[in-house]
């Protein structure tokens, strides 16, 4: 783990300090999402996402249909309190959180002729509370990958890392972020793949909120290493009723 960690922030220091985009080697994407969050009770929820996006993996845009669900547990020595990215209302901070779920990916146009992919991952997140209400959060997550119409095994391991705050005005809430990921692929043995976001989501309290965000994504095997992508997401919340 802290090989990884020291991987992942000296790459993002040589990427911030050297990195040149010029227009044969780099691609820009429009990313649409959509969310929806269930929520059973305090500690247990399911989520669906669906985000369109286009990788080089594929010559065509893809629909990547993910199935979570997810469990969080344990206090921080000072309670707080948040709305923040992947949830709609104000509650108490769950330290800790576990989440797996399994993925299927076709390309659009073709169905999946030039581009499939099943998947079963896993995550571990910690999240902290810092001063002024600052969270640090941190994913370690596995991707267990079949990819192709003759599937070959591979996985990934990824590390996050993200910083968040949430500011409150009248009704609205504003949670700007900030989150670093590498990617190690048994492919290639080695970390191929650096990830930087930078957004906002934007919320009035009800049953949606709306997030948007600029991706920069470095990855060493393609033939055009820097892609940018403005990714727009709906999330959509939902709650389980409790009984009369």
């Amino acid at each position: 783990m802290r090989l990884l960690r020291l991987r992942l922030v000296t790459s993002i220091g040589l990427l911030l300090a050297t990195v040149s985009v010029r227009g044969q080697n780099a691609s820009f994407e429009l990313w649409p999402e959509v969310d929806v969050w269930y929520r059973l009770n305090n500690s247990w929820r399911l989520s669906a996402f669906a985000p369109i996006t286009k990788y080089n993996e594929s010559k065509t845009r893809d629909l990547n249909i993910y199935l979570q669900a997810d469990y969080a547990w344990g206090h921080s020595k000072h309670p707080y309190f948040n709305r923040l990215v992947d949830d709609n209302r104000n509650q108490q901070l769950k330290t800790w959180m576990v989440r797996g779920g399994y993925m299927k990916g076709v390309s659009i146009y073709d169905w999946g002729e030039s581009y499939s992919e099943q998947m079963a991952f896993g995550e571990l997140h910690s999240r902290w509370a810092y001063i002024k209400e600052v969270l640090f959060s941190q994913r370690l997550r596995v991707d267990n990958r079949w990819v192709g119409d003759q599937p070959v095994y591979s996985y990934r391991l990824r590390y996050r890392m993200m910083i968040e705050r949430e500011f409150v005005s009248s009704k609205s809430s504003f949670v700007p972020y900030v989150s670093a990921e590498a990617y190690y692929d048994s492919r290639y043995s080695k970390i191929n793949r650096i990830r930087l976001i930078g957004g906002t989501t934007i919320s009035r309290g009800g049953p949606l909120a709306l997030e948007g965000n600029i991706t920069y994504q470095n990855d060493i095997n393609y033939s055009t290493p820097n892609m940018f992508a403005l990714n727009v997401i709906l999330h959509v919340f939902l709650k389980r009723q409790p009984k009369q």
